[in-house]
């Protein structure tokens, strides 16, 4: 397994699911409990063929290769199996200089038609909760049984629509809230419930579509971002107002290059709330055109290049043309886009710019870890 495998984008693990299904020939490893703390949380994945390749890491690298050997077992054997490592000791050679101080536990299965809803659903754009069985007392169900919660919008509070035939109705029941709950918040987690003395460990994982960012403009540093973007998980379009500029081979990251002109962008693209925008265009007429159709959209982040001062003059125009701006459309306005990171090259602009979007796709308010109170990663309180 190269670096270069080990650090993929998650849309790249699902892309290799999706070719291990076809082939038949894989195993995916998966985090479905954590205790203590863990380079990676539970949802994490790794896709190993039979070959003894892997795409996607599950730990900063020190559990990969003992994974890799256990995947051949679960690719002859054919079964799922749960295994735990436990990196809390001291006198155990887990325990020994790892970085991480937790016990972590991991599911390995084949790949095969039983995960295909799954990246059918992704593919479609569709959040899915995918309730996978750890272990259950009632003989019904056992080690790998799934069931599936699908959700056509994004939301913070999306209506689940569950598909199953062979679960009691009661679990379902029991992990609904749940299930949206953690699919709300991009989250999963190993859930257990009861009922009448009944007990069923399932992980919930939450199986999201990635954010779609889109970057108007096709000067030399829309690249940058294009790319930058897309190695954290964004889907990428690149969108030109100059029909000539629009080649995909200037583009190589984006997942599309197109041609339009500021006033069709509606008529040309899509918008949803797992939208983003970062307007880089140059042109202080395009911008003003552009920016005024975004506002018409649901995107809550509208990034626009260029000095605040830039945008007080687009506010003056605007304003004696009688366009005023309100409150909340000031709020989705991010200018100068991107977070006060110092640097001052394309790239480093790149990285002010992607940082700010991955924070607010996160729900987060950027600051330095060391300051943060807690765990760094943030916790989904769960009632049981």
């Amino acid at each position: 397994m190269t670096a270069g495998d080990w650090s993929v984008p998650e849309t790249e693990v699902m892309d290799a699911i999706a070719e291990g299904l076809d082939e038949r020939n894989a195993v995916l490893a998966t985090v479905v409990a954590v205790e203590g703390s863990a380079y990676r949380r539970p949802g994490a994945k790794m896709v190993i063929v039979d070959d003894g390749d892997g795409v996607g890491s599950i730990t900063a690298g020190c559990l990969e290769d003992e994974v890799l050997e256990l995947a051949t077992q679960v690719l002859a054997d054919s079964e799922p199996r749960i295994k735990r490592f436990d990196l809390t000791g001291d006198d155990d050679v887990w325990g020994l200089g790892v970085g991480c101080n937790g016990v972590i536990d991991i599911l390995l299965e084949p790949l095969d038609d039983r995960y295909r809803p799954v990246v059918d659903a992704y593919q479609r754009g569709e959040d899915t909760a995918v309730l996978t069985v750890l272990t259950a007392d009632d003989g019904r169900l056992d080690l790998g049984d799934r069931a599936f919660g699908f959700s056509t919008a994004r939301s913070d509070e999306p209506d689940l629509r569950f598909e199953t035939t062979a679960w009691p109705e009661w679990i379902l029941e029991e992990l609904s809230p749940t299930a949206e709950l953690l699919v709300g918040r991009d989250k999963s987690d190993s859930v257990t419930v009861e009922r009448d003395g009944e007990t069923v460990e399932v992980f919930v994982d939450s199986v999201t579509s990635p954010p779609e960012l889109i970057v108007f403009g096709s000067g030399h540093d829309v690249a940058p971002v294009a790319s930058l973007a897309k190695r954290v998980d964004f889907r990428v379009t690149v969108a030109s107002f100059r029909g000539a500029a629009a080649e995909e081979s200037r583009f190589p990251a984006a997942d599309r290059v197109l041609s339009t002109s500021p006033s069709a962008v509606r008529e040309t693209l899509s918008f949803d709330e797992n939208t983003y925008a970062v307007v880089m265009t140059h042109n202080f007429v395009d911008d003003r055109i552009v920016l005024e159709e975004l506002l018409e959209t649901p995107i809550e982040y509208v990034g626009l290049m260029g000095p605040r001062k830039r945008f007080e003059e687009m506010q003056t125009e605007f304003s004696e043309e009688g366009r005023t701006f309100s409150e909340s459309e000031l709020e989705r306005i991010y200018t100068p886009a991107g977070l006060d990171l110092g640097g001052g090259t394309p790239f480093h602009i790149s990285q002010s710019i992607v940082a700010e979007l991955t924070a607010i796709h996160h729900d987060r308010d950027p600051q330095h870890l060391k300051e943060r109170e807690g765990t760094i990663h943030k916790r989904v309180e769960i009632d049981s």
